[in-house]
């Protein structure tokens, strides 16, 4: 296709899903920044409640909101089919390699899991990150199921936008591998910088060595992988250990 229409699809994609979410983490930050006190005595919540005191509306609104986050994701697949290149299997997430996605996505998550929780709690005491408050639902039986499907619609959407269909698009429109790189990881930590300086630079760290991954296995699979494990582990941990451990902070 001719770069004006994939210049434009790939702004589009961007608007209607992450790029969006970096304007909006920028916007945030900024209203942090101008609010009185510091950062860290400041919270970030990623999974709170829509309707206290109604459970079943707030799962309907729960359910709601990731399957709607989800959209931009089906339009990918949508473009990439459209142009022969085998829907979603042409950045690898497919059911191809389960188990070898899986196990690579451990290991990875392994590694950027704990380096991740002591960079947050470092920047967090330094007073350049939020306080971040991975979970804040009520206690209900559709907790977990819900932080689960949470974590894994963060990882799916987040991985083959920013990774798979971003470095396929500025690839086809003549970027250099430098600058898509740099692209890919400067989009993945401007839309986490409603958490903080430490949300930003730790995430653009992952977003460089997810792109280099990417490059080496050429599929998204163990990313997702990864980055639902990461989350997952983050999220159901919170409402575990929240208030009954002290080096975990707590709004």
């Amino acid at each position: 296709m001719p770069r004006r229409v994939l210049r434009s699809e790939t702004l589009l994609v961007l608007a209607l899903s992450l790029g969006a979410s970096a304007v909006s983490a920028v916007i945030s930050f900024i209203g942090a920044l101008t609010r009185p006190g510091g950062l860290k005595d400041q919270a970030a919540n990623l999974n709170a409640s829509h309707a206290p005191g109604r459970p079943w509306l707030d799962l309907a609104w729960q359910l709601f909101g990731i399957a709607t986050a989800l959209v931009p994701v089906a339009l990918v697949a949508h473009l990439l089919t459209r142009e022969r290149a085998g829907g979603l299997r042409a950045v690898g997430f497919d059911r191809r390699r389960p188990w070898s996605d899986l196990g690579r996505g451990a290991g990875v998550a392994a590694v950027i899991g704990g380096s991740g929780l002591l960079l947050y709690l470092g920047a967090r005491a330094a007073g350049f990150n939020l306080t971040v408050v991975p979970e804040s639902l009520p206690e209900v039986w559709w907790k977990f199921p819900v932080l689960i499907a949470s974590a894994v619609q963060n990882a799916v959407v987040e991985e083959v936008i920013v990774v798979g269909y971003l470095v396929r698009r500025l690839g086809q429109l003549k970027w250099t591998p430098v600058a898509v790189l740099a692209a890919s990881a400067v989009l993945r930590g401007s839309y986490h910088l409603y958490q903080g300086i430490g949300g930003f630079v730790g995430n653009m760290v992952m977003g460089v060595l997810f792109v280099l991954l990417y490059r080496r296995w050429g599929r998204v699979g163990p990313l997702v992988a990864a980055h639902a494990l990461i989350d997952i582990v983050a999220f159901v941990g919170y409402a575990l250990l929240a208030g009954k451990v002290g080096w975990l902070p707590t709004a």
